[in-house]
């Protein structure tokens, strides 16, 4: 066998490495929603809380438009957040059918100590590559990145294309 079709041998396939980031994902998800969790907020509450903090006090839905996320689904969080304290709704002065959504000091803090060991266990987990492995990394994430961003655009491109046909 010639050294080229020994090498093809031990080639991982696309599915084999598209399977194995999907891995690396989920267990990366799990260890650090336990580790928030164990602080106080999910990394699912964090998601909203982050939100909040930097962009300040909007509606529920900037809040879902800016997550990718069902109106519901940030209304069932946000009853959830406000409950425990970590948010506060308030009237909003435009639309009176509207509430503003912002983060309390104690939303802050809970957001704060669960920052912590995220970023300790995501530090961590990349131990494992060294400066030039993470930078290749970084590279090839960014270009799979890239290549879902070109092929969500031309999905888009076909159903408006395809909605357009219908009228």
């Amino acid at each position: 066998m010639a050294p080229h079709h020994i090498a093809t041998a031990f080639m991982k396939n696309t599915f084999e490495v598209s399977d194995k980031l999907f891995e690396l994902y989920h267990r990366v998800h799990r260890l650090v929603n336990e580790s928030m969790t164990e602080e106080g907020v999910s990394l699912a509450r964090s998601k909203f809380l982050f939100f909040l903090s930097k962009l300040g006090p909007c509606r529920s839905t900037d809040i879902a438009c800016a997550l990718n996320f069902a109106p519901r689904t940030v209304t069932e969080a946000i009853d959830g957040l406000e409950r425990d304290r970590l948010v506060m709704r308030k009237p909003d002065p435009d639309d009176r059918r509207a509430k503003i959504v912002s983060i309390t000091e104690t939303g802050r803090a809970v957001l704060q100590a669960a920052e912590h060991p995220r970023k300790q266990l995501i530090e961590e987990i990349f131990s494992a590559l060294d400066d030039q492995q993470l930078d290749q990394l970084y590279d090839i994430v960014s270009r799979l990145v890239d290549k879902t961003d070109e092929i969500r655009k031309r999905k888009d491109a076909e159903e408006e294309a395809d909605i357009a046909a219908a009228r």
